[in-house]
């Protein structure tokens, strides 16, 4: 008999260790969200998460955007990487997949799977294997400032091609007023123009010849004259002062306080630009608007073609089965309607749209859905060592060191150099 108790003693004591272990499970999410707002939910969703799930903790994790790109490479190399990590896909991601450094989570997924977008779920998905959830779906276009453009009798829906927004640009530098804020010191702000000329210029065929080799490739004459039209417009010098040495946050507040009529942003800039503004408080709903990147005469894209990000999170090697679970709680269609109803994102679950009560935010829904051809940020798309280069030269066409001919030389080149 007291051999018996022993043995139950013995018992229990393994269930309480087994169950204390289980307690220590911590799950850590790096993000690079820099608006409060959204921020003080995603903690509301984690907390909410533990409090039904015993023994699980949330630790979430910040870092700038620039530190966030700079950094990860070494981080995903460090025992001590976080579990859930953010991603724009595109080559990045197929690089991160090629290293290793993630989790297949396919099996994870199934059936939960279905409840995402398509195409959204596509883009973190390589060879038929999942290793990401896409969160939320962007368009990079035009923000401005309805009383600066006012200020200067420009009519921000009039502005339809690249025509218009040259005329547009020398009207509000004639009219005391800046026409456009750039962030040109992290440069993937500047690499917008040049990239959504390529898409207007080529369209969707134009880029898939590239990455084969065809038609002179990146240095081929869509990607030059794209250049060129970028150029036409720095000849305008329509940056504030100083353009070169503004971090994009930086860049948002200066909108965000209404020092400049437009920015060439991301759609999420729309409530960014509030939290960046000297008084946190922005631009009003009332005066900030919208246009759509002008067309190209002459252009083979179509006008209903766009350029933003398709992002997500990512499980990284060796991460407890515990972040896949808290993602897929986190990326559910609750909470993504939770999300779209304070107009932080457009959704990829389906259904979770209907949280969507903003006219702006509705409006960019609309355009991403009647999209046929949706560019990812080439930065990402092309992998990062080609994306640098992309991103460097734009900034140098920018800053007025390199022709546009060179510069499309010099993607090509990177781009042969890595494939």
């Amino acid at each position: 008999m007291r051999l018996l108790g022993k043995l139950g003693l013995a018992a229990a004591a393994c269930l309480l260790w087994a169950n204390s272990a289980a307690a220590d499970t911590t799950v850590k999410w790096l993000h690079i969200e820099a608006n409060p707002a959204q921020v003080k939910i995603w903690e509301e969703v984690a907390r909410a998460y533990e409090a039904s799930h015993p023994g699980i903790k949330v630790e979430m994790q910040f870092l700038e955007n620039e530190a966030y790109k700079a950094k990860l490479p070494t981080i995903l190399q460090s025992k001590d990487r976080p579990n859930i990590i953010y991603s724009w896909a595109g080559g990045v991601l197929k690089t991160q997949i090629e290293a290793g450094v993630l989790d297949d989570i396919t099996d994870q997924v199934k059936g939960y799977s279905d409840s995402l977008t398509p195409a959204a779920l596509a883009a973190f998905t390589a060879n038929g294997r999942v290793y990401g959830l896409p969160t939320a779906l962007s368009q990079v276009g035009f923000l401005c400032n309805k009383e600066l453009m006012a200020k200067a009798k420009v009519d921000p829906a009039g502005i339809k091609s690249w025509d218009d927004l040259l005329a547009a640009v020398k009207t509000l530098k004639a009219a005391g007023v800046t026409p456009i804020v750039v962030g040109g010191a992290d440069k993937w702000p500047l690499h917008f123009y040049w990239t959504h000329l390529a898409v207007r210029v080529g369209g969707k065929p134009a880029f898939d010849a590239a990455l084969r080799g065809e038609n002179g490739g990146f240095a081929g004459e869509t990607f030059r004259k794209s250049g060129d039209l970028f150029k036409q417009l720095v000849d305008l010098q329509p940056f504030q002062n100083g353009f070169l040495g503004f971090k994009n946050p930086q860049a948002v507040g200066y909108f965000g306080d209404g020092k400049a009529a437009m920015t060439l942003a991301i759609s999420t800039v729309y409530h960014l630009q509030r939290a960046l503004a000297a008084d946190k408080v922005g631009l009003s709903e009332d005066n900030i608007c919208w246009f759509d990147f002008p067309v190209v005469a002459g252009g083979k894209g179509a006008p209903t073609d766009t350029l933003g990000g398709i992002t997500g999170w990512l499980i990284t090697k060796g991460s407890p089965k515990e972040a896949v679970d808290f993602l897929k709680y986190f990326v559910s269609r609750d909470v993504q309607t939770r999300l779209a109803a304070g107009n932080f994102i457009i959704p990829v679950v389906q259904g979770a749209d209907a949280g969507l009560n903003n006219a702006f935010m509705k409006l960019i829904a609309a355009n991403l859905a009647k999209s046929n051809y949706h560019q990812n940020f080439y930065d990402q798309s092309l992998g990062p060592s080609v994306g640098r280069v992309v991103n460097d030269v734009t900034a140098e066409i920018a800053g007025g060191s390199m022709s546009p001919q060179d510069a499309a030389k010099a993607i090509e080149a990177a781009w042969k150099q890595g494939n």
